[in-house]
């Protein structure tokens, strides 16, 4: 799967090529650099995992929006307007340009599977330590 933040101001897309990418102006740490002092150092976390993006606030001053509405977690769909403070992308998701493989036999399913739960997807970040699985509590 091919994810892409598409800057609305026409500037250069932003490629998520990783698991868990993160987002914010601390150079050495994330994983897309933000160039605007209304982002926080370490700013929003982007988990991209069988063909969806989940996205984390991780507890940014200016918060993340998607769609207008200020939120810290949620899924993202492509045409989401996603802003990091006053910076704001579109998501594009799109297949790869691997080679597909056949699946030697497909199921056919009468309804779209249920998911458990109330539809926030919950994820860690484990390999990028404590900070990231337990991000300090917002209050708003």
């Amino acid at each position: 799967m091919i994810a892409q933040l598409i800057p609305v101001d026409g500037s250069s897309p932003i490629q998520i090529t990783r698991d868990v990418t993160l987002v914010g102006r601390k150079r050495g740490i994330c994983d897309v650099i933000l160039q605007s002092t209304s982002v926080s150092k370490l700013h929003c976390a982007i988990a991209k995992t069988d063909g969806l993006l989940f996205f984390r606030d991780l507890g940014s001053t200016n918060g993340t929006k998607v769609n207008g509405q200020r939120v810290t977690r949620g899924a993202l769909l492509p045409g989401d307007e996603l802003c990091f403070a006053n910076l704001k992308f579109r998501v594009h998701l799109g297949p790869s340009m691997a080679p597909a493989v056949a699946p030697e036999r497909t199921e056919q399913m009468s309804t779209f599977p249920r998911v458990a739960g109330d539809g926030n997807a919950e994820f860690e970040f484990a390999e990028h330590g404590n900070a990231m699985r337990n991000p300090r509590p917002r209050s708003n």
